[in-house]
């Protein structure tokens, strides 16, 4: 007995903003994908035909409302390597929320080479 699963209900907003938000992504992936080559700009794989729509468009400033003509601020890149920009963009953003200045304790408390002098007298 299967169940068939309806998508949960949006509201007239929800949908405006959805179809706006891909209305702006079309109009400066048409442009980024005009004014640079078909590569990603980390890896340096190369697509075309079907392939194209795993290339990405990223904001290099993380701003998706900036959007220059001259394509300044994009940045061609794969799936891959565009989820690496966003996750390594947050974990930056994570660590400089740590205050700064305040005294932190150690992350590790082991020293592995401690007693290396010690160690070095013994053999000589």
């Amino acid at each position: 007995m299967g169940t068939e699963r309806s998508a949960p209900p949006t509201s007239k907003l929800d949908k405006l903003l959805a179809d706006e938000r891909k209305r702006r992504e079309h109009s400066y992936r048409e442009q980024a994908l005009k004014l640079f080559p078909w590569v990603c700009g980390r890896c340096g794989r190369e697509f075309s035909g079907k392939r194209l729509s795993e290339l990405t468009v990223h904001h290099r400033d993380h701003n998706h409302d900036n959007n220059p003509p001259d394509g300044s601020n994009w940045e061609l890149l794969c799936l891959y390597c565009h989820d690496n920009e966003h996750a390594r963009y947050i974990d930056q953003q994570w660590h400089s929320e740590e205050e700064p200045g305040a005294r932190q304790s150690p992350r590790t408390t082991y020293k592995a080479f401690a007693d290396i002098g010690n160690l070095l007298k013994r053999e000589e």
